[in-house]
Parts: structure tokens; sequence; C-alpha cells
């Protein structure tokens, strides 16, 4: 429950068009299982229960491990036309149920259901996307030196995967590694973030429906035995690889964990994004900008501004317009139609967000937009000017709703700080130089970059980091390359 008690009353379950969606068992091998032990997942904006789901362990993994590694013998060996044919369908079956879906998201995670809406198609892209590339996994015929002997590469799928998801994008992380792992040909085990199972069992009952085989998705669900089921996945030798979308210090820990079965690895871990303003900027465009990259998802996204960075030319009028604009958001429950923002995802994350806001203030930092907690796991989107690098939001992800603006005078003075970070997954930078655009996109340290754009998220573009921000691309036409293996063949005798 919330440390304190939250200023939004109780809101009614949402009504679904189809309530079969809800599911409260795990999934494995095509069959819905219960257990005796139960854990409680709950509303983060009432602090209510939504209800319960299986309490599972080690052996509950090695159940659905076995599952998945039985049905790779014959998924593996399908067309990509036929894996294609049940990717669009369930595409189509997501974007059937798009409203169903949205209301389940919201109902776990909290944020608004404009946004939730949107994200389910976002997710259902991953299907579509992914459905296109499972029939252009291409191989090579490689000149060979030798009269007698030809030389050809063919790629196949490494085998069955472990996938572990964090809470704040339910549906749309899920699909964009289920996606790329059933295009080419793997099958799945998965572990949603605790706090928000129901997005992941929703897709499985519509995956159920669209005839994926038994055994190919697999869901296990965890409060307690996270770290169990984690080591399971990591070190199970059917298991050949591992997805995992999280904190640095979790991802390395699963890094450690694959090495004793040498399993392929991505990680999309942590960032400590910088968003620079320059003195040339569209200021009106970089305010959008920034709302939309710095308080998307209640700033619980992991390519969120952290560290907004403005040219002192510009600095007061970039602040004065990102305030005005904040103070107008309405922080509610994500069911009422006026809500922009919804709660922190429970009360630990409200407490990181008032650390890092005391800590900011206490160094000088001033408030002009927001700055108060509201109860239970809502906290004001807020806007605070005159941050230093001594402060922690200038070195920690903050995943939460506080714009800190630090100035700048000079592009080689901001490259040096923006990259000054173990971090480097997403950028953001605003001017109108063509020049600067390309200087500063090719300098900074990160694995994606938004030139004069807030949001750049798509399934047609790879998304991932560079340093302690992980390994490997999700998405895009390089998104199945993670879970394929490609295997040389020298046809001799010719």
């Amino acid at each position: 429950m919330s440390a304190t008690k939250s200023f939004v009353t109780a809101v009614a379950a949402p009504q679904l068009s189809d309530p079969s969606l809800f599911r409260q068992e795990a999934f494995i091998n095509n069959e819905w299982v219960n257990k005796p032990q139960t854990f409680a997942v709950e509303d983060p904006a009432t602090g209510q229960e939504i209800g319960r789901v299986p309490e599972m362990d080690g052996e509950d993994a090695r159940v659905a491990i076995k599952a998945a590694a039985d049905a790779f013998k014959t998924w593996s060996k399908t067309t990509g036309k036929q894996r294609h044919d049940l990717l669009k369908k369930w595409y189509d079956a997501i974007m059937a149920n798009q409203e169903d879906l949205a209301k389940i998201l919201t109902w776990e995670n909290g944020k608004t259901l404009t946004e939730a809406r949107g994200e389910i198609a976002y997710g259902a892209s991953f299907y579509e996307w992914f459905a296109e590339e499972a029939v252009r996994t291409y191989g090579t015929t490689i000149p060979s030196p030798m009269p007698g002997q030809r030389y050809v590469t063919i790629k196949q799928p490494v085998g069955p995967v472990g996938i572990i998801l964090p809470f704040n994008f339910p549906n749309a992380m899920l699909t964009r590694k289920v996606g790329a792992a059933l295009a080419a040909g793997c099958t799945v085990v998965i572990k949603p973030g605790a706090e928000v199972p129901y997005s992941a069992l929703a897709l499985c009952e519509l995956a159920k429906r669209v005839g994926i085989p038994a055994g190919v998705v697999n869901i296990i669900t965890t409060l307690d035995n996270a770290a169990e089921i984690g080591t399971e996945l990591c070190t199970n030798p059917s298991i050949k690889k591992i997805s995992f979308t999280g904190s640095t210090a979790v991802g390395k820990l699963l890094v450690k964990q694959s090495s004793s079965t040498m399993k392929k690895v991505s990680m999309e871990l942590g960032g400590n994004a910088p968003f620079i303003v320059f003195d040339d900027a569209d200021i009106d465009a970089a305010v959008e900008g920034a709302l939309a990259s710095k308080f998307r998802g209640t700033g619980q996204t992991c390519v969120c501004a952290n560290r907004i960075y403005v040219q002192r030319g510009v600095y007061d009028e970039f602040a004065a317009k990102l305030a005005a604009k904040v103070n107008e958001f309405k922080v509610g429950h994500g069911f009422e139609p006026d809500t922009t923002h919804g709660p922190l995802i429970n009360h630990r994350a409200v407490e990181k967000v008032q650390r890092h806001l005391d800590d900011a203030v206490s160094k000088g930092g001033k408030i002009i937009a927001g700055g108060k907690a509201l109860g239970g796991n809502f906290f004001e989107p807020t806007v605070v000017t005159g941050m230093t690098n001594d402060m922690q939001i200038a070195k920690e992800e903050t995943f939460g709703p506080i714009a800190g603006l630090f100035t700048f005078d000079t592009e080689e003075e901001i490259i040096e700080r923006a990259n000054n970070t173990p971090f480097g997954l997403a950028a953001y930078f605003y001017s109108r130089d063509v020049g600067r655009v390309w200087r500063v996109s090719e300098q900074l340290e990160s694995g994606m970059v938004g030139a004069n754009s807030g949001i750049i998220s798509s399934c047609y573009a790879p998304f991932g980091g560079v340093k302690e921000s992980g390994l490997g691309r999700e998405g895009s036409h390089l998104g199945i390359e993670d879970y394929v293996n490609v295997k040389y063949i020298n046809m001799g005798g010719i």
C-alpha cells in the first residue's frame, strides 16, 4: 500500500467489453496455472487491490522452461511465412481489443487512458513489424576462393529465451521482445513486472485465441521470488538468451549469471539523458519536446530527459515557458478524462523523487512549478531552476516528474558535461544550426539522439544504449539479429 493516503478517492473497476481478457493465473504451455500462494496487485492511484496472481518459484520456472524447450523443437522449424501469419493475427487481435487492453494497463500502471491507448498501438506495431521481418532473415552467399567449394550462411533461432520486464510499459516492452523472438523462431518464458502482470496475461489470452502453439509463449508471475526465478532463467542451460529491461545494477547481475552458460544477452538498462537547448533553438518547440520527453508516463521512462541544460542566453525564457505549461497539468487517476498525469508506481518511487527534490533545494535549487507530494503515489510535475553538478539529479536517474534546469555557455562545454556519466541510452538537443545538429549528434555518447525531437521510440528504429545503458538493439531491422545465430556452411566436393 502507499505510504500515505491518496488524494484520489476510490474509482470503480473498469468495465471491459471482454472481461475474459482479465486473467489472474500464470500461463504455461497454453494452460492457465493457479497456485495456493498468491500476491496482490494494486491500483497505484488508490492503493486498492485489483486482484491476485500466483506467487511462482524456481520450480515453476523450470516447468515453463521445459515447455518452451519442447515447443522450440517444432516452432523453430516453422516457416517465416507461418510465423508472419500468426504474428499478424496477434497484432489484429490486439488492435481489435485496444480499449480493453488500455483500461487494464491504466488500472495496474497508473498512466492516463490516453497514454495507455497509445502504448497499445505502439506495442502492437512490433508484432506487425516483426511479422514482416520473419520472412526476411536472409543468409548470404560468399564468393569462395576454392573452385570446388561454396560458402553460404544461414540464420537460425538461438533457442528458448528468458524475458524479464519492467513496470513502466507493461504492453510494449513485452511485444518489442516477444515479436522479435517469435519472428526468429524462438520460444519465450516471460517474467512481467510484479506491479503489472495483467497486461502480459491479457496478451497471452489473445495469443491462445489466435493459435500461437502451446509452449511458445509462457508467463510466470512473482513478487517475492523474483531473484530465484531470474537466477533460474539465467543459469538454466535450456535458455539460450536473456532479454532484460530494467536497472543497470540488476542487468549486471543477470549478465554475470548468464555467463555460466554463455547465453546471448540483450540489456536495455538505466539512463541519465541530457536534454540540451541551444540559444539558436526554436524555444517553443524545445519546451514542447521537453514536456513530452520529461513528463511522459509521469517521468517513468528510461529515455526521459533527466538533466535539462539550457544555454544561458535563453535560460530564463525557456524556464518561464516550461513552468507555465507544467502549471497547467492536471494530476489524477488515469481514468479521469481531464487527467494529464497519473501516479508514480509505488511509494518508493515517490520517496526517491522527494529525496532528489529536497537535495536540489538544499543546494540552491528554486522550485518554479509544482514541488508537492500530493499523498499516496502522486507527486506534482515540478520544475527546478538553479541546478548544479553536485546535486543528485545530475548523477542519478530520478524516474519521476522533476525537470531540473542547468545553465551552460558553450557547445564544447555542454558536450563534455552531457557525456560525463556512465550511462548512454538517449540524448536530446534543440538547435536550428544544421552544422551543430550534425556535430552534436555525432559527439553525444548515447545509443539514440533526438535532434529537435522529444519522442524517439518507434518500431522502425533501433532502440538501445551504449556504456552502462546496455547491450544490443530492439526494434528495426536490427531487432531480430539478437535472436538468431549465423551458421556458416562450407559445401565441398563440387
